[in-house]
């Protein structure tokens, strides 16, 4: 693996001087604060310092021309910074759930799984937010799947000016959820009398006063499923995306086959698009599904934490934040990504196992 060398001396002195110079900043800031507009910025600085550092050993490594080595190197400092900030505080979260530390205080005391009792017994509130988060799973998927699908059929048409509506209808997905929920929050404004704006609005000007809804503000449980609207909105352009790769990844000849044969367009499309789609629309569902099960953004602003609306998300922050109940809060957090795994983690090992049959 080290078998060949090629001695660089300008490369080795930058190398070197990289080290020392890291090191010597690392030392220094790990015993003086460096305080810049009045604000503490030392962990930056170490972290800076170490980069320096780490750079001066990538260059002496890379002078060995061993590629595995200098791969491993240079994914290394990535991969301890996963293994810390995600598997590790997973694990620590994980230890937390299994504690009765409530209050600002540490309390590591054992406690077993009483904070998952606690929220599976006498919790109305999970049980609200377990539903809710199963209607917006099920509208949500199924909005996407059915908009993208039918977007991605219209535009497989070869229509002019194709690439503006794929611009169009993928715009929605650059904005983040927060300002998505803050928009569509105005656009559904329960509020009526001289109050009243966005759609409801546009229904009272045409005439439409039947059509006037409470949309999210609507009792349980149908509110939740107004919230569905937004959500669908900003991520059928994504999944109309997958289904436009998946139809342009089938060959032109089996449909001119097809049409050779007498088969009109819907049935080329359901007996031989759509079967080939299956993989497309089971990595949709994998995608969407893990996004619905996390959903925390959209329904604030939305909702504004209304019970109506609770999700484990919003429930798991307002237990550990609001209520320092740091150890439910935490195995509210252990069940969300429970929940996630479960339909994440199949798909992961069946990809693992096809690419291994390739």
């Amino acid at each position: 693996m080290f078998r060949k060398f090629t001695l660089r001396v300008p490369r080795l002195i930058l190398a070197l001087a990289l080290i020392l110079g890291g090191a010597i900043c690392v030392f220094f800031l790990w015993n003086v604060q460096l305080i810049i507009a009045g604000k503490n910025l030392t962990s930056i600085g170490i972290l800076l310092a170490g980069l320096v550092f780490y750079t001066g050993i990538i260059l002496i490594i890379s002078m060995f021309q061993s590629e595995t080595v200098l791969s491993i190197a240079l994914l290394l400092p990535s991969m301890v910074a996963v293994a810390i900030f995600v598997y590790g505080f997973i694990g620590w979260s994980i230890r937390v759930s299994f504690t009765e530390w409530k209050g600002l205080n540490p309390d590591y005391t054992w406690a077993g799984l009483k904070q998952y009792y606690l929220l599976f017994q006498n919790n109305p509130r999970f049980v609200i937010d377990v539903r809710n988060t199963a209607m917006f799973t099920v509208g949500f998927i199924l909005g996407c799947l059915i908009i993208g699908l039918g977007l991605a059929i219209l535009l497989d048409q070869k229509l002019k000016g194709e690439a503006l509506f794929r611009g169009i209808f993928l715009f929605p997905m650059s904005i983040s959820f927060i300002a998505s929920g803050v928009v569509w929050g105005w656009l559904m404004n329960p509020s009526t009398g001289n109050r009243i704006t966005g759609i409801n609005l546009i229904f009272q000007t045409l005439g439409l006063k039947s059509l006037i809804s409470l949309w999210h503000s609507t009792p349980m449980p149908w509110g939740m499923a107004f919230t569905v609207i937004p959500a669908v909105w900003q991520l059928s352009g994504f999944t109309m995306a997958l289904y436009m790769g998946g139809m342009r990844s089938i060959s032109d000849d089996l449909r001119e086959a097809a049409r050779v044969d007498g088969a009109s367009e819907f049935q080329i499309y359901r007996f031989i698009i759509f079967p080939m789609l299956q993989p497309v629309t089971l990595s949709a569902v994998i995608i969407l599904g893990h996004m619905s099960l996390k959903i925390f953004d959209l329904i604030v602003a939305l909702g504004n934490k209304a019970i109506g609306l609770d999700v484990p998300g919003i429930y798991m922050w307002t237990t550990t934040f609001d209520g320092t109940n740091y150890a439910q809060g935490a195995a509210i957090g252990v069940l969300m990504l429970v929940s996630v795994a479960i339909l994440v983690v199949p798909y992961l090992i069946q990809n693992m196992r096809t690419e291994t049959q390739l």
